[in-house]
């Protein structure tokens, strides 16, 4: 049985560098969470969509590698393989442009139980925003909620997104159903224009979740709960290319909070309570991740060896 279920999107990334030919990659923010997570060790079960095609066949071998199930419920006939053009710049600084179907039956029908009562839960991204499929997917979080903390990541694509004010709703809504809530300074920058990162996750606090925890790129990470804030910067790397570095930091942080039995309903408490030391181990754990992924190309995070490794690198 797993010890986490997750929900989204798979996407096949071409990822394209001036000079090189394109280079086909599994990808998709929630799948990259999934696939990092079995890398270190976490039983997880990824609901997402596959197509009967040359991309879903990349990215069904390269999530069952690590050991991810996939689950049956979500797959709807005639569907393609999502797919995003991942553009690299000088620096290795990634942007997208997708072609990108989401969808989901309702969530009363085959999903209301996938994968049995996992204490865990992830969702976020495209999944969660994306017509037709993000009011199943929201649907389905709040129906399990009382039997399992959960995640949220927004990951903004705003190439994906119409209307601002309706996002920013969505997102909300979705801040509202989560335990825990991972975001990047340019997701924040994009939702609140005119507010700063440590206002806007002050204000998440107030919706519901126990903890935020915000990815500011080179310059690190902070995190803050009920009970107290931490930051840390962010651990030197040779950067090939940034992709998946915020979902390899996401799967981390789930990781560390599974080592310290900080994950389940029962432990809602105990999170809301984590004081300044505990935020900092756990931005410690999650920004070594990122900065082992962010050194080799793709959304290829850490094993759990490498991981450890990093980790006793680190001062």
């Amino acid at each position: 049985m797993p010890n986490f279920l997750v929900i989204g999107e798979s996407v096949a990334d071409v990822v394209r560098t001036s000079g090189h030919p394109d280079v086909p990659h599994p990808g998709g923010s929630p799948a990259n969470v999934a696939y990092g997570l079995a890398r270190l060790g976490r039983p997880t079960a990824l609901l997402t969509q596959l197509g009967a095609d040359a991309a879903g066949e990349l990215i069904g071998a390269h999530l069952r590698s690590a050991g991810v199930e996939l689950l049956p419920q979500g797959q709807l006939p005639g569907l393609r393989t999502p797919t995003a053009i991942v553009s690299l710049d000088a620096g290795g600084r990634a942007s997208y442009t997708f072609d990108i179907h989401w969808s989901l039956p309702p969530a009363a029908g085959p999903l209301a139980e996938p994968a049995g009562p996992a204490p865990h839960l992830h969702f976020g991204s495209i999944a969660a925003l994306l017509a037709p499929g993000a009011a199943p997917t929201l649907d389905l979080v709040a129906c399990r909620r009382a039997r399992a903390t959960v995640s949220y990541d927004p990951n903004i694509r705003p190439a994906l997104l119409a209307d601002p004010a309706q996002v920013l709703a969505q997102v909300e809504r979705c801040v509202a159903l989560s335990d825990l809530v991972k975001a990047s300074d340019e997701d924040l920058a994009w939702l609140y224009p005119h507010r700063t990162p440590q206002e806007v996750a002050a204000d998440w606090l107030t919706l519901g979740p126990a903890a935020v925890l915000v990815t500011r790129g080179g310059q690190g990470a902070f995190a803050r709960s009920h009970a107290a804030g931490a930051e840390l910067p962010a651990r030197q790397a040779a950067v090939v290319d940034t992709v998946g570095a915020g979902d390899s930091f996401m799967s981390a942080t789930l990781d560390a909070l599974a080592a310290r039995a900080l994950l389940g309903p029962t432990a809602r408490p105990a999170l809301r309570a984590l004081d300044e030391r505990a935020l900092t181990e756990l931005l410690r754990h999650a920004t070594t991740a990122a900065a082992v992924t962010v050194s080799r190309p793709g959304a290829n995070p850490p094993d759990t060896r490498e991981l450890a490794t990093a980790l006793a690198a680190r001062p």
